[in-house]
């Protein structure tokens, strides 16, 4: 039965070697039937099909690439295929696997035409796909789709190119390899990716989608498939198994969590810690009577240097001996060598009994330690008058020696590097687990409820906020120490104060969402966002440098994140520029915040826009805040220039300047646009701004008018896939088109949508194309100019910094799953990722989905595939590229990182 079932199949292919090496002599026999086969998966059905081609007398061509002597394809339906698109631009028939089966059921030939490859595009329209250029080759009006084409391809990888090398000359048309000589007119240039010296070229440059827009026109949308190459037969099952997306929803978000639960700050200096009770030589009590007796005398000296020799492990000193000795030192009248040994007892009382390694009184001794000798009102009021002394602030629970001792400076900074040491102990202790803890000591781990930590910043009833009122005076804190050491210290002692603050806050920031994560993401979320607009805000009068270098200094990388992120938010809003405050994810740092560098570059040295709303989030959709919030105080004249209306929001979310562009009211736009505060970026409820309706509606003054304000729009902005200048495009407004391009420049061209297509397939007369072009290079050219006028270069420089880090902490916080990671699961899950994109649009890959960490994902997978394209290439401003900074020198080198790791994704497909 196997020999049998076997025969026929290779009897074939013996047919076919037979044919093909007379086809190669030059001698074929004429055949008007010679098949090859696409998309069949089954090779029992596969069988059948080659049986029946060969009962009839036809010649059936195995392998995976098109073979232009073939007459006939054989696909069960429109795939993405090279052989579909070659057959469709050669002309050639293209049937389903009935027309075979009907054919040997009829002993002969059947006509193709009702067996044609066809699309259902409605209830009673159908689209076939292939007709149109088999009977234009059929009637010699054409030898293929692409006849008079002379294409230079620029595609790196060799099989892709040898595909498209075949797929265009099946359609007649002339290809070059790059360089072309100097004889060849190039009339198309077809890259992957598009990039700037694909752009340079005397030749209309386009993606290689442009061929499938050739073949079908307006129907490519409707049949939603990429150009791919015929895989070889044993890799063909793996290709076309579908992805489950909810299964791929689910490891997403699993991804995240685990992401999310990992421990991020390590301190390896409390590893070697061990059990507090191991046997000991020394005496294991001690009587500190005489101690007592010598504070009393006034014997402060002999007293410490009677508890430094005393200090073992289980041994405590009397609580209010410390105490006493810790009030002594703050008079100011304590020798160095005194100050010094009484830090050195703290550190042995540390080392030699870890208070996340004993027991509760253990705890509660260093909670009496360590308060106020006069007040006792706890550890943070001891601690904030510390760090107050450095500062030289007036605030302090009782009053200390002024002006500021530099002996007492010193003690003050060594008693919060103490501190510091004491709560990442506990912090380690907590995240780590027990496995510090030898068996059978009797000794518990910490409890995260009782620990030190949450005693000193947390009331009982704070406990579910990040941003407690001890957390929130530390954050003040802390910019008043950056302030200060920027005034007065010289360079080598820049920000050590402040950088143990910032330990301090990162250790808290890291011990709370490890508290919460698990049980509430959510108010993770919230604390973090609250706890990093509550430091922008009050660190607004912070010069833009200083902030840069503090966010570089913050070992936690979800803090880091979140700070990095209000600072350039804050940053924009200062200098008029508004950006989103949609989440943060990959495509908003590449579409947003790269075009706000750039114009911040461009903002007066020291300028800041006071009449701009001080909101980070005054963007949110359907809200008009930053215009409602400045009308409140006008006066009676400046009342009589606010058109009526103007609060007023409709059903739709749209404001009053939303109206106004799609009337083209430019009068009642421009007396909005006067107004200080106005967004000029408001969304409605599906998300379009006043200049993407204003683009629809073809309002020319309107956008003439939008695009003369400052802040300027967004002109980049999406809305599932559609941008202004789409918008433009579509709705044939093409003089609104060119304004959009000699505003922004070229990038504008190079931004594809939400089917792949970019500004230049959205036009098909050459005309058009030209002109658009014209008008991109006129805009490049305005750009340049702008560069050569008075840059902010520090300014510059800062917001380089900040965007630079914010893209590599993003990474690491909420990088996508990557090849350097070891777990072979998880690299699984990322190239499923990528391969469900390379085959689905991301609506379709994230419908239904309900968590939107795993939907972040994917959107920052597709920004990645995009970026390995060059497709946001053109986000970065002409000033930014051409500032050799340091800060900007490095983050062009952060972006030529993230293509390295697009192009890696597509590598990988």
């Amino acid at each position: 039965m196997l020999t049998a079932n076997r025969t026929p199949v290779l009897r074939c292919w013996v047919s076919y070697q037979h044919c093909h090496q007379r086809e190669s002599s030059g001698r074929m026999e004429h055949c008007t039937h010679v098949f090859q086969i696409s998309g069949i998966k089954s090779p029992e059905k596969k069988r059948v099909l080659i049986q029946g081609i060969q009962q009839l007398r036809g010649k059936y061509i195995g392998g995976s690439v098109y073979q232009d002597i073939s007459t006939h394809l054989i696909i069960p339906q429109v795939l993405s295929s090279e052989k579909f698109l070659a057959a469709c631009a050669s002309g050639k028939w293209v049937v389903t696997p009935d027309y075979v089966l009907d054919s040997v059921r009829n002993g002969s030939w059947l006509a193709e035409g009702p067996y044609e490859v066809a699309i259902s595009t409605g209830a009673t329209s159908t689209f076939y796909p292939v007709r149109q250029w088999r009977e234009k080759v059929a009637s010699g009006r054409l030898t293929g789709a692409f006849q008079g084409w002379r294409v230079l391809l620029m595609i790196k990888e060799p099989t892709r190119r040898d595909m498209f090398k075949r797929l265009l000359k099946a359609g007649r048309a002339k290809v070059y390899r790059f360089p072309p000589t100097s004889q060849a007119s190039i009339t198309h240039v077809m890259a992957k990716p598009v990039t700037e010296d694909s752009n340079s070229l005397n030749a209309p440059c386009y993606p290689v989608t442009h061929i499938v827009q050739h073949l079908f026109g307006s129907n490519c949308a409707d049949m939603n498939f990429h150009v791919t190459n015929d895989l070889p037969a044993e890799t063909k099952e793996d290709s076309f198994v579908d992805v489950d997306f909810s299964k791929l929803e689910a490891e997403l978000r699993d991804y995240v969590i685990k992401q999310q639960g990992r421990p991020r700050l390590c301190f390896l200096e409390f590893l070697g810690y061990h059990d507090p009770h191991r046997p000991q030589s020394q005496a294991t009590e001690t009587d500190f009577s005489n101690v007592g007796s010598m504070i009393e005398c006034g014997l402060f000296i002999e007293a410490l240097d009677s508890i430094r020799s005393a200090v073992f492990p289980g041994l405590l000193p009397p609580a209010q001996y410390l105490v006493s000795l810790l009030e002594y030192a703050q008079q100011g009248h304590a020798t160095t060598v005194f100050l010094r040994n009484f830090q050195h007892v703290m550190y042995s009382l540390l080392i030699t009994n870890p208070p996340w390694l004993a027991p509760q009184t253990v705890k509660h001794y260093f909670s009496k330690v360590l308060q106020c000798p006069r007040c006792k009102a706890g550890v943070w009021p001891f601690l904030k008058t510390a760090i107050s002394y450095c500062l030289s602030n007036e605030f302090a629970c009782h009053p200390l020696p002024g002006p500021a001792l530099p002996t007492l400076l010193h003690f003050h900074s060594d008693l919060l590097a103490f501190f510091l040491k004491l709560f990442q102990g506990e912090f380690h202790s907590i995240t780590t687990g027990d496995f510090l803890l030898l068996q059978g000591t009797g000794v518990s781990q910490l409890s995260a409820s009782g620990c030190l930590l949450y005693r000193t910043f947390w009331t009982v009833w704070e406990r579910s906020t990040l941003l407690s009122c001890a957390v929130k005076q530390l954050v003040q804190l802390m910019v008043q120490a950056a302030t200060k050491d920027y005034a007065k210290r010289d360079e080598k002692q820049k920000l050590h104060l402040v950088t143990t603050l910032l330990d301090l806050l990162s250790v808290l920031v890291e011990f709370w969402c490890q508290q919460h994560f698990k049980l509430n993401q959510h108010l993770v979320d919230k604390g973090l966002k609250d706890l990093a607009e509550h430091f922008a805000c009050i660190s607004q009068d912070v010069s833009p440098g200083v902030l840069a270098e503090l966010v570089v200094r913050v070992s936690s990388t979800r803090l880091r994140l979140v700070m990095t992120d209000a600072i350039f938010r804050s940053l924009c809003c200062r200098n008029g520029f508004t950006v989103g405050d949609e989440p943060l994810s990959l495509k908003k740092m590449v579409l947003s915040y790269l075009p706000a560098l750039g114009s911040l570059v461009q903002s007066p040295s020291g300028a800041r826009h006071r009449n701009e709303p001080t909101s980070h989030s005054c963007t949110s959709p359907g809200t008009g805040c930053g215009i409602q919030s400045t009308v409140v105080n006008e006066t009676s004249t400046e009342k009589e220039n606010i058109p009526r209306g103007l609060t007023r929001i409709n059903a739709a979310g749209e404001t009053l300047l939303h109206r106004a562009c799609k009337r083209n009211q430019v009068e009642t736009v421009l007396q909005i646009l006067a107004l200080p505060g106005t967004d000029v970026n408001v969304k409605d409820h599906a998300g379009w701004t006043p200049l993407h309706e204003a683009c629809n509606h073809g309002s020319t003054a309107c956008v003439e008018a939008l695009l003369r304000h400052h802040p300027i729009p967004v002109i980049n902005s999406q809305v599932e896939g559609v941008s202004p200048l789409h918008d433009a495009l579509l709705n044939g407004h093409m003089d609104i088109a060119k304004l959009l391009l000699e505003h922004a420049g070229s990038f504008l061209l190079q931004q594809s949508y939400g089917n792949g297509q970019t500004a230049l397939d959205l036009v098909t007369a050459t005309s058009q194309r030209e002109e658009l072009l014209h008008s991109a290079q006129v805009g490049d050219s305005t750009l340049r100019k702008n560069v050569s006028r008075g840059l902010n270069l520090p300014l510059l420089e800062a917001g380089s910094s900040l965007l630079s880090h914010l893209i590599f902490s993003y990474r690491q916080e909420r990088g996508l799953p990557s090849r350097t990671q070891s777990n072979d699961k998880i690299q699984s899950l990322g190239n499923r990722l990528v391969r469900a994109l390379e085959k689905d649009s991301l609506k379709k890959v994230t419908l239904g989905w309900t968590d939107q960490r795993a939907v972040r994902l994917v959107v920052d997978a597709e920004t990645l595939l995009e970026v390995g394209r060059g497709s946001y290439l053109g986000q970065v401003s002409q000033a930014v590229k051409e500032c050799n900074g340091e800060n900007t020198v490095l983050l062009m080198e952060v972006l030529e990182d993230l293509k390295s790791q697009g192009e890696a994704l597509m590598a990988d497909l």
